[in-house]
């Protein structure tokens, strides 16, 4: 079993960060809280929405998925979240 995933949060202004973690509900308190472990991207910008998190194999399958993800489009990460899209296996990214 896993213990990294891969997750997407939402902003006030309707953007998406993408991001991996251990822990989903920690990480996504030290976002909110804007505090120094806060990602810089996300201060200032909440209130913030957890959208999307998937448990991956391993840190090095989070950290590929994490980068892929990143380079796509708003409308693929909406799709992904709505669940009209899943996430490529590993051998793909």
């Amino acid at each position: 079993m896993s213990d990294w995933y891969v997750y997407l949060i939402r902003t006030r202004s309707d953007s998406l960060y993408t991001g991996i973690t251990r822990d989903v509900a920690r990480r996504f308190e030290e976002h909110n809280s804007g505090g120094p472990k806060a990602a810089k991207a996300l201060r200032g910008r909440g209130p913030l929405t957890l959208e999307f998190q998937r448990e991956v194999a391993n840190k090095s399958e989070a950290l590929k998925l994490e980068l892929e993800i990143k380079k796509w489009p708003k409308a693929r990460k909406e799709a992904l979240i709505a669940g009209h899209f899943s996430l490529p296996t590993p051998e793909s990214v």
